[in-house]
C-alpha cells in the first residue's frame, strides 16, 4: 500500500478545515465545565484552531479569534516565570513527577507531607503562585505583563467576571493551600495567593494569541521577533526542552499518558476547553472547544491534536 504523503506546511490550511469538519461528528460527548458558574454559561458548540510556525507563518480555523478562559493554561505561564526567579529551587517545593490523580485531588499531598507531585496540578500551581507572590509586590500584574509582552497585546488581560466566580468557589483549592500551609510548605496568606491564582486562570486569549505566546518553547526558549522587536530570550534551549518534558508528562492531568501516547507532543489543557501543544523546531499548536471528558480535558480538542499529528507527522520529528 502506498503511503499517503505528509502535507507541507502550505497544505496545513486544508489540514486545519478537515480536522474541523471531522470534528463536528463529536458534539455533544462533553460537557462543559459547570462547577465555576460563569464558565458554564460559555456555549458548548464552539471549535477553534490556530498553528504558528517557527518560520512566522500561521494557520488558523473556525473559532480561533474567539477569546477563551486559559484557566490551567495559564499554569505553564506562571511556571515559567517561577523558574526563571528561583531556577532550582523550585523543585524543594514541587516535584517532577506525573500525579495519576484529578486535578484537584488532596490525596497525595498528606503522604508526601505537602511536597505536590507538579507544578501543573492544582496544588502545585498554588505553591508556584505563592512563590510568585513572594517574589513580585502585585504577582498578577507581572503575569499579565510577561503575556502581554508574548502576544505582542497591551489589552490582554482577565475576565474580572470569571475570576470573581472561581474565587467564591474555590474551597477546595483554599483546603489545599491551608493543608500545605500547614506542612511550611506555603508562605504567604492562603486568601492573598487564592486572589492571584483566580484572576490568573481567568486571563483570555485566543487560540492565535496561545500560539503565539507559546512559540518560545518551540523555538529553544527564544520568542519570535515581534516588527521592529527582536526575539526575546524567555528560557535558555536546554530549560524550554525540560519545561516540554514536563508537560509531556504531566500537562493533561491524569490523562497526560493517554495524551502522551495518542499525541506524543508536549501540552497543556484547562479546563475552559484550550490545549496547547509544542512541535519543538516546526510550530505550536492551540485549539479550543469548551466541552470537556470526564477528566477535564477538551474533547473535540484531544480529537484535533491526534489527528493533525496523524496527518502531518509531527510526533516523530
Amino acid at each position: 500500500m502506498t503511503e499517503t504523503p505528509r502535507p507541507t506546511d502550505s497544505h496545513l490550511h486544508d489540514v486545519l478545515q478537515q480536522i474541523a469538519n471531522e470534528a463536528q461528528d463529536l458534539f455533544g460527548r462533553g460537557e462543559v465545565a459547570n462547577y465555576i458558574p460563569a464558565l458554564a454559561e460559555v456555549p458548548a458548540r464552539r471549535f477553534g484552531m490556530a498553528l504558528a510556525m517557527v518560520d512566522g507563518s500561521s494557520y488558523t480555523v473556525g473559532d480561533a479569534h474567539t477569546p477563551f478562559s486559559l484557566q490551567s493554561i495559564t499554569k505553564l505561564f506562571t511556571f515559567v516565570l517561577a523558574l526563571k526567579a528561583v531556577g532550582e529551587d523550585l523543585w524543594t517545593r514541587v516535584g517532577r513527577e506525573p500525579s495519576g490523580a484529578a486535578f484537584n485531588s488532596m490525596v497525595q499531598l498528606e503522604s508526601e507531607r505537602g511536597i505536590p507531585r507538579n507544578p501543573f496540578i492544582n496544588a502545585g500551581a498554588l505553591v508556584v503562585t505563592d512563590i510568585l507572590t513572594s517574589r513580585y509586590a502585585h504577582m498578577d500584574l507581572a503575569m499579565l505583563g510577561a503575556l502581554r509582552r508574548l502576544t505582542d497585546d497591551p489589552a490582554l488581560t482577565w475576565n474580572v467576571r470569571i475570576a470573581k466566580s472561581e474565587r467564591d468557589t474555590a474551597h477546595r483549592n483554599m483546603a489545599l493551600a491551608y493543608f500545605m500551609k500547614s506542612y511550611g510548605n506555603f508562605h504567604n496568606p492562603p486568601e492573598l495567593v487564592l486572589d492571584n491564582y483566580c484572576r490568573q486562570c481567568a486571563t483570555e486569549m485566543t487560540c492565535t494569541q496561545l500560539a503565539q505566546a507559546t512559540m518560545f518553547l518551540a523555538n529553544g526558549g527564544v520568542d519570535l521577533a515581534k516588527g521592529s522587536q527582536p526575539g526575546e530570550h524567555v528560557l535558555s534551549a536546554d530549560a524550554a526542552r525540560r519545561v516540554n518534558a514536563l508537560m509531556l508528562t504531566c500537562g493533561a492531568y491524569d490523562a497526560s499518558g493517554d495524551f502522551a501516547y495518542r499525541i506524543g507532543l508536549p501540552i497543556k489543557t484547562g479546563v475552559g476547553g484550550g490545549i496547547v501543544a509544542i512541535a519543538p523546531g516546526r510550530g505550536t499548536i492551540s485549539v479550543w472547544s469548551p466541552e470537556l471528558d470526564a477528566k477535564g480535558n477538551s474533547v473535540l480538542g484531544a480529537f484535533a491534536l491526534e489527528r493533525l499529528v496523524q496527518l502531518t507527522g509531527w510526533n516523530h520529528d
